[in-house]
């Protein structure tokens, strides 16, 4: 088949099985013109040394004097909660970082608050190929802040879940079953099996809310105990004190959670995330014990009660 026969929106449509990250590229020239480009082409190219891709329309002109005149770029890549961000940049209008919030990076460089990562780079390299311009840039400075991201496929926004086949277990062998009998009455490997495969199913879709675990786990926590300290909540979330920090300030950026004295309290926005995660813990927990009953759930919310008081 010829190039010339190839149907473009079959070939699009075809590009679309192609799952991919969402980023939004961001640019300041030299007379502080800034702008912003939703674009899922990014892609790594070398470590060393560290340059990355990304491609843009040659009918973007007006950009791409930007990124000429600015002779830097920052790509944020979006996380799952970022869809209006990426809907917003997305969209032809005069500014489109209108409450938007960023702070300046490299070369005045708009980087987005509360993305997943974020790659400052120099342009390194044009390429024109087609209709499109191929960006190279070295990366000269990165943040990974561990948010789950946000996904396009097919036309349609996607989040991240786990492969099933991912969690299925290797076939076991005679010496496996012997220890299986063993484990099967040990309460504790019980106990933590019962919370990983709790989690497996759980975690992905609590991340897909956009916060990270910690920092999940901190709103839910001080939304049933306002005013908690970081010595309060490092014992009732068992997570260390460095990782507490950190989840704190990122949601104290995003406007989750303010400061109350030597404690912590949530904001309105704040309250209004947690509600949902509460929503979502309740759904999963109905799942998981829709066939006990009610009695049942309470003896077993007892019996962990007790190895609680008694650990």
């Amino acid at each position: 088949m010829s190039e010339t026969t190839l149907d473009p929106h079959a070939f699009r449509r075809a590009l679309g099985n192609f799952a991919t990250g969402i980023t939004v590229v961001t640019a300041q020239s030299a007379t502080g013109e800034r702008i912003g480009l939703t674009v899922n082409s990014f892609n790594s190219v070398s470590l060393d040394p560290p340059l990355v891709l990304w491609s843009l329309d040659k009918r973007s002109a007006d950009s791409m004097a930007v990124i000429r005149s600015a002779g830097h770029f920052a790509i944020n890549v979006l996380a799952a909660d970022q869809l209006d961000l990426s809907n917003q940049f997305a969209r032809p209008q005069r500014d489109k970082f209108t409450d938007v919030e960023f702070s300046e990076g490299i070369g005045h460089l708009p980087l987005l608050d509360n993305s997943a990562a974020c790659f400052q780079c120099k342009l390194h390299r044009e390429i024109e190929a087609g209709d499109h311009w191929i960006l190279l840039g070295q990366v000269l400075a990165f943040d990974d802040f561990g948010r789950a991201p946000l996904l396009y496929h097919q036309g349609a926004y996607s989040l991240v879940m786990p492969h099933p086949r991912v969690t299925q277990r290797p076939e076991s062998t005679p010496e496996d079953e012997m220890l299986q009998g063993r484990l099967a009455n040990n309460l504790l490997y019980l106990m933590l099996q019962a919370v990983n495969a709790y989690q497996s199913a759980y975690l992905p879709k609590q991340q897909s809310l956009g916060l990270s675990v910690s920092e999940a786990r901190l709103l839910i926590l001080l939304s049933s105990r306002p005013g908690a300290d970081p010595n309060a909540l490092a014992l009732d979330s068992a997570l260390p004190g460095s990782e507490i920090r950190e989840a704190l300030d990122n949601l104290k950026l995003s406007g989750l959670v303010c400061d109350a004295g030597p404690g912590f309290c949530l904001t309105e926005q704040g309250r209004k995330r947690a509600r949902e995660y509460w929503a979502l813990s309740e759904q999963e927990q109905s799942k998981v014990f829709a066939d006990f009953s009610g009695e049942q759930i309470e003896q077993f919310k007892e019996i962990l009660n007790r190895v609680i008081q008694n650990a």
